[in-house]
């Protein structure tokens, strides 16, 4: 979190102090808005999303604790300083009472005071982001990167050199491969203060994706009973990762185009511009090049993405490096369901290599996890692995190969769409396209 991403709401009825505390916070740095009027002002908190609200206590119409409850009881999170012309024990102690942070009084003696007081506020916060984001268990999936990485070296190295900067970054690769582990570790690497946010483009139904991207305002239509902040907002400061991006309807495209172009957006039903400074990282498992030359998907929108390309191989790409990765998927695995297998036997391993993995690594944590669970004693029993063998064929061949692999899932478990996609590792909606686009 720096200054300028600190945002500061005054409200004051006197204007001429109002101005006054504005123009010497703003020349310290934050973004400041002021306003006269304590009404106006509960609208200008919910477009602005302030960090510090600095309120007078008395004023006409609503009193700065009225004013600081309402605030409160839609976000918590939100700190107070009172303003004061009754510089007396009770008033302050009344105000922390209630929740403020601490108190200025008014004819303001000395910018310093307001400023040091400011200052200790804004650490306060920027300690607590950092310290939530330690805390945070959203990393704890992320195997080693040895392991994440291993043998495709080029790609760490990509990954290692995009991490510090602000590119946008598009990950290509198969269903499977660790896309969204990838950027979480771009993240992780980057140093950013907030946090990590991602979004299944191909699960979540149009009329909802705008919704849940950009936030909406209460009654923006109907079911919209209160505000909700979209992704972009949440992921201020931080990174938003938009997973198979490429089922995104060309309307949306058109907004996504515009916060990569100025970073700004408007929640639905609301004229308030936001700003956000989320990081994009976004991901397809199809050829967005061939969708531009279809019309599928916008070329100014793919030129805008597609910054810092990154390829993830396949795990059939990787397959002298399988047996690594296997036995780190046993060992962790077989921990979480409270069992004891460390090791894959020279026969498992050979199994497992011999095997495509149309489903990459998703596949095989799927395979290993349920030999986890089945398995009894401490005999590790893996599943039959019966998908076709890609071998040599070139890539041309690979829808044919994918057709059948689907053909297979869904026989195996009696065309429950919802199973044979836990099996291929992909998301029910990208089966759902793949049935349709290959006519099973």
């Amino acid at each position: 979190m720096t200054r300028e991403n600190f945002r500061i709401l005054i409200i004051d009825d006197e204007k001429s102090f109002l101005l006054l505390l504005t123009k010497i916070l703003e020349d310290t740095g934050y973004t400041v808005k002021g306003t006269i009027d304590p009404i106006a002002a509960m609208k200008t908190a919910d477009s602005f999303s302030p960090n510090l609200v600095i309120t007078d206590l008395k004023m006409p119409v609503m009193d700065g604790i009225t004013f600081m409850e309402k605030v409160k009881s839609k976000d918590s999170d939100i700190d107070f300083i009172m303003i004061t012309a009754f510089a007396t024990v009770e008033t302050a102690v009344e105000a922390m009472k209630k929740g403020a942070i601490d108190y200025i009084t008014k004819p303001l003696k000395d910018p310093e005071q307001l400023r040091i007081v400011v200052s200790k506020i804004y650490e306060k916060q920027k300690l607590t982001l950092e310290n939530r984001l330690l805390k945070s268990e959203m990393f704890q999936d992320i195997p080693p990167l040895e392991i994440l990485f291993s043998g495709i070296k080029k790609t760490s190295n990509e990954v290692r050199d995009v991490a510090a900067t602000d590119a946008t970054v598009m990950l290509y690769g198969e269903t499977g491969t660790g896309k969204t582990l990838v950027a979480k570790v771009i993240h992780n690497m980057s140093g950013r203060s907030g946090p990590f946010v991602d979004i299944n483009c191909a699960a979540i139904p149009e009329n909802l994706l705008e919704s849940e991207l950009f936030g909406y305002e209460k009654g923006a239509f109907t079911g919209a009973v209160s505000q909700k902040k979209g992704k972009f907002e949440l992921a201020n400061e931080g990174t938003i990762f938009l997973d198979e991006i490429s089922e995104m309807s060309l309307s949306l495209q058109a907004k996504l185009l515009k916060i990569l172009q100025d970073k700004t957006f408007e929640r639905l039903g609301s004229l308030a511009t936001i700003k956000t400074n989320a990081r994009i990282i976004a991901a397809t498992n199809r050829n967005i090049k061939e969708l531009v030359d279809e019309k599928k998907f916008r070329e100014d929108l793919y030129y805008r993405l597609n910054v810092f390309p990154i390829s993830i191989p396949s795990l059939r790409e990787r397959k002298k490096h399988i047996p690594e990765i296997a036995n780190y998927l046993l060992k962790t695995i077989s921990l979480r369901h409270g069992k004891t297998f460390k090791l894959l036997s020279e026969e498992q391993l050979n199994k497992l290599t011999s095997y495509q993995w149309p489903g990459n690594i998703r596949e095989l944590e799927n395979v290993i996890e349920r030999a986890v669970i089945v398995s009894k004693g401490h005999e590790l029993i893996l599943p039959e692995l019966s998908a076709p063998d890609l071998g040599s064929k070139p890539e041309g061949d690979l829808k044919s190969i994918e057709k059948t692999a689907i053909e297979n899932a869904l026989i195996k478990t009696n065309g429950n769409r919802k199973q044979a996609a836990e099996i291929l590792g992909i998301s029910l909606r990208t089966l759902q396209y793949k049935i349709k686009e290959y006519g099973i």
